[in-house]
């Protein structure tokens, strides 16, 4: 696999472990070809932020029941709000190469949509890497919690559109994302 040979998945395992360049090479592999956890400690503290968003369709029995209180486990929004905080901050236990953080604020915001609900997170941190990955799966977290609530009552339910919005910090500095055109 050295020399340039196709490594993981038709990775270019010579380019592989050279991370940075217009973000094209992927960090979490060596030159060899093997996973590995990016050593992060040389690089300065920053502010970091990161907004994902996501949804879940739900049909309209189960919306009814949300709108009534009538859920016989309780308020899955108020459930998911804190499911997804509490996977923000155990986020490098779900993924195996994420950094744990320090997490200073995460803020899940749950809106109805047409047909269901639009799930938002926002997490920050002053560290060494991007909150990227915690805002994800505040938001993925959420959307099974409200899935895990209805269950008994739609299991059609859909989830969905999981992206990542915005970020800030860190040395790629902002990203934010084109919304589609309609």
């Amino acid at each position: 696999m050295l020399n340039g040979a196709k490594g993981v998945r038709g990775v270019d395992t010579k380019r592989a472990g050279k991370a940075g360049r217009a973000g094209t090479e992927l960090s979490h592999v060596d030159e060899a070809g093997r996973v590995r956890m990016v050593d992060v400690g040389a690089k300065p503290e920053t502010a970091r932020e990161a907004i994902a968003r996501g949804s879940i369709t739900v049909g309209p029995a189960a919306l009814r029941q949300i709108r009534e209180r009538k859920v016989a486990k309780g308020d899955p929004l108020q459930a998911a709000r804190l499911a997804g905080i509490m996977a923000a901050k155990r986020t490098s236990d779900l993924i195996p190469l994420c950094h744990p953080l320090p997490l200073s604020h995460v803020q899940i915001d749950i809106r109805r949509a047409r047909r269901g609900y639009a799930i938002e997170a926002r997490a920050r941190t002053t560290a060494r890497t991007g909150v990227e990955m915690e805002a994800l799966t505040a938001v993925a977290v959420s959307a099974l919690t409200i899935y895990d609530m209805l269950k008994a009552v739609d299991r059609t339910m859909v989830i969905g559109d999981i992206c990542l919005v915005e970020k800030r910090g860190g040395r790629s500095g902002e990203y934010v994302r084109a919304e589609p055109k309609r």
